[in-house]
């Protein structure tokens, strides 16, 4: 009934709400977050935003078919919301499930990426592995 997302796994917030807010404090965005769930969860998603003083636009998947789609939907919702039609709003594109403990290296990477993201480039982020598993596990 609870995806991890929904739970508050590391700390008293939800990994949702940690995840809003991460993005809420980082000086680039410049609107409310676009949140893709399933209809299941879509109450629930809505109060955990509540909850930490956030709203966000709230679409639903009528089935879930991984990121590829969902990330179509709100590129596509995103450009009919923007002011100007000319331009392309940039995305980030995230999932609700990821531990960041140094919000200002996030917020740092967001503002290198967007630098980048303006100029043409796609840009993905990601994290330099700490812990490297024996061979055949």
């Amino acid at each position: 009934m609870y995806p991890k997302q929904l739970l508050p796994l590391v700390g008293e917030r939800t990994m949702l709400q940690e995840t809003a807010l991460r993005t809420a404090t980082a000086d680039i965005v410049q609107r409310r977050p676009i949140v893709i769930c399933n209809e299941t969860h879509r109450f629930l998603v809505a109060e955990q935003l509540r909850a930490v003083g956030m709203e966000a636009d709230i679409i639903l998947e009528p089935e879930g078919r991984n990121t590829a789609p969902a990330t179509a939907l709100a590129a596509l919702y995103a450009k009919i919301g923007c002011d100007d039609q000319d331009e392309d709003p940039l995305l980030l594109v995230m999932p609700a499930d990821h531990v960041v403990r140094d919000v200002t290296a996030f917020h740092a990477a967001l503002q290198e990426g967007v630098t980048a993201a303006r100029s043409g480039m796609l840009v993905t982020f990601g994290v330099v592995p700490t812990f490297h598993p024996p061979p055949g596990r």
